[in-house]
């Protein structure tokens, strides 16, 4: 006669022992129960565990707890509920079904999953026979939760343990360790596995393949990743995909679009990833063509309306220069994220609009989508330029609001908007509250302070950084020269300098020897700074105007002379060089090489000049206007006051 037995719900079951599995016949099966409620877990959502009745015959309840157990364990480890789990690994010991290594098995995943590494670790070495599933599931689990899992480091030894207890790994095996190579970037292992795909015959999975096409892509070894995909017989999507994204990772905009050419001899319809990749080999200045073209493809097999593939036009554009058509990219999407709304306020970042900027990003929030850190920190970079510190104080306030203010790279991006605000003092608050300063962080604030003259503080802060014992960069290097050269302290300069290329084996590139020139100069010594000048492999533009300016200072007439010659000679269409050479002859008294200097201006059709951009902040707004500007709706009511005033 079956009896229905009552016993308490599984969520009432607490040990205080470690939870380890007992031998099969350590204790005899419970009652079963009729109901077992879901966990309440604190208000979060419910979880529905399946064989919510169990009736009792000397065969069947053991069967049935079993299948309870394992579709609640299932569950567990799904949504990641670790009470749950224990409570359920719980009835597993006291019902004596830890002989069934298929509990085992799930029970361990459980703890892989929601990251207890060392109950998992424990369980799966008191599991005494286990099969493939076993090491798959401490192995692929732990790869999957990355660098944050305990067992991480481990992987390769638990491998060597699989192959020496004569356990063949499979596909699974393999794919979780080709995961945990790409997380840690580990070139020489996953090749080690390459031989080892190759042995056992799994090579010609698509998921191993993507795996070994995944890490060489990363590890920048895109022939290596090629001739892993020649390898495939049979390739699904995300194979060529993934392939394709490592072309574009390189940004080999040639090689993506041949292969994507195979991609659709071979019949293989793109989808979002394929355009995304394409699109992002495209990023770079010069190929606004070719964005178009693929733009046009996407309007034709209807992947306009998705956002991945949107968010990818609205940033290839913008990376392109082409402002316009990434605001119509940006303004036809049907679904916009923050993603989208980051890459257009980076676009108008990228063309100096700040202004834009600011208004996209308060759009933005008008709009209830939250903005992350890496778009607080990409509106500070965008708006650095051109915003008022009240703007600036603004973002700063929301940073706090959304709690983003000990993120590295907001800070950063703090210091340095601050810095071109030419408020020192904020730019040091924000210095001072980063706990562990990073290099950027160091070259951002010795940068602003040698750009607003503050010598002192920036020679002071780097050799702060290197008691820290943080290597600097020829970035960093650029900061402390340039700082030395506004104050003229030139034998700072110059040590810094041999201490660059001496000491820290850093070739120095045309930045670093344009501040030394500029350094050079200001302290007089042309015929040094003009020696440096003829011997650079790269000679700017800029540097040669700031060089006649120096000996325009200092009365060096004959070099100046030279140097506005070589000036005209590399930029014969720029109208400011022939003002700064004419300029030159006017202050000699030279007005027949005044004249001359102006009628070849004329005759090279440069006698228009730029107009010079000048900001201002007034009535909560920046306000931009240029010479003899007309635009303005109050233009009437300025100019009539201007008179007024003259």
């Amino acid at each position: 006669m079956l009896a229905r037995c009552r016993a308490r719900s599984i969520r009432t079951v607490h040990f205080e022992r470690p939870l380890a599995f007992a031998p099969t016949n350590s204790a005899a099966p419970p009652e079963p129960q009729t109901r077992r409620d879901a966990p309440e877990n604190g208000g979060a959502e419910a979880v529905s565990f399946p064989g919510s009745r169990l009736t009792r015959s000397d065969d069947s309840c053991s069967d049935s707890t079993r299948a309870f157990c394992s579709g609640a364990l299932r569950v567990s480890a799904k949504s990641r509920r670790l009470r749950e789990g224990k409570q359920v690994h719980a009835r597993v010991v006291k019902s004596g079904l830890c002989g069934f290594l298929s509990l085992q098995n799930q029970v361990l995943d459980v703890y892989v999953k929601c990251g207890q590494h060392y109950d998992a670790r424990t369980l799966f070495d008191e599991i005494p026979t286990k099969n493939v599933v076993t090491w798959n599931t401490l192995i692929c689990g732990s790869a999957a939760r990355g660098a944050d899992s305990g067992l991480f480091s481990d992987l390769v030894v638990y491998f060597r343990r699989m192959l020496m207890e004569l356990v063949n790994p499979d596909f699974l095996t393999f794919n979780g360790l080709l995961r945990a190579c790409v997380e840690s970037d580990d070139i020489h292992l996953g090749r080690q596995l390459h031989c080892f795909v190759t042995k056992y015959g799994v090579g010609m999975n698509c998921f191993v393949s993507n795996g070994l096409i995944s890490l060489y892509g990363k590890c920048g070894q895109v022939e290596e990743a090629r001739w892993a995909f020649d390898e495939v017989a049979y390739r699904d999507s995300a194979v060529w995909n993934t392939m394709l994204s490592c072309y574009a990772s390189t940004f080999s905009a040639e090689k993506a679009f041949g292969f994507f050419n195979l991609m659709q001899l071979a019949g293989v319809q793109g989808d979002e990833f394929t355009f995304s990749s394409l699109l992002c080999c495209c990023a770079t200045s010069g190929r606004g063509r070719l964005v178009e073209q693929i733009h046009g493809l996407v309007i034709r097999l209807s992947f306009d309306a998705d956002t991945l593939v949107s968010s990818a036009l609205v940033d290839a554009y913008g990376k392109n220069g082409r402002i316009d058509n990434a605001r119509k990219a940006f303004d036809t999407m049907p679904f916009k994220n923050v993603v989208s709304w980051t890459t257009i306020i980076v676009g108008y970042g990228r063309v100096a609009n700040g202004t834009m900027a600011m208004k996209l990003l308060q759009e933005m929030l008008q709009k209830d989508f939250s903005p992350d850190e890496l778009t607080l920190a990409s509106v500070l970079s965008s708006c650095s330029n051109t915003s008022s510190s009240s703007e600036i104080m603004q973002i700063h306030a929301h940073t706090i609001k959304r709690g983003f203010e000990s993120f590295l790279s907001v800070l950063n991006a703090l210091i340095n908007a601050y810095s071109r605000c030419a408020h020192m003092d904020s730019a040091s608050k924000c210095f001072s509250s980063v706990d562990e300063p990073d290099l950027v962080t160091w070259s951002t604030i010795i940068r602003g302070y040698g750009f607003h003259g503050l010598a002192k503080e920036a020679t002071g802060n780097f050799e702060k950084m290197l008691s820290c014992g943080i290597r600097p960069d020829k970035i960093a290097f650029l900061g402390v020269i340039s700082a030395c050269a506004h104050a003229g302290m030139v034998s700072e300069g110059l040590r810094y300098f041999d201490l660059m290329i001496n000491t820290y084996w850093l070739v120095p590139d045309v930045e670093q020897y344009a501040s030394l020139i500029d350094l050079a100069a200001r302290a007089g010594l042309l015929d040094e700074a003009y020696d440096l000048l003829t011997k650079l492999p790269e000679l700017r533009a800029d540097m040669l105007g700031a060089f006649v300016g120096a000996c325009k200072v200092h009365g060096n007439e004959k070099l100046a002379h030279e140097a506005a010659a070589m000036l005209l000679s590399m930029e014969p269409d720029e109208t400011a060089n022939y003002s700064l050479t004419s300029n030159i002859y006017a202050s000699e008294g030279r007005w027949t090489d005044v004249a001359r200097i102006r009628k070849k201006m004329r005759d090279n059709s440069c006698d228009n000049k730029v107009a010079g951009c000048s900001w201002i902040h007034l009535s909560g707004r920046v306000q931009a206007f240029v010479s003899s500007d007309k635009s303005l709706p109050q233009a009437f009511e300025v100019y009539a006051l201007l008179r007024t005033l003259l």
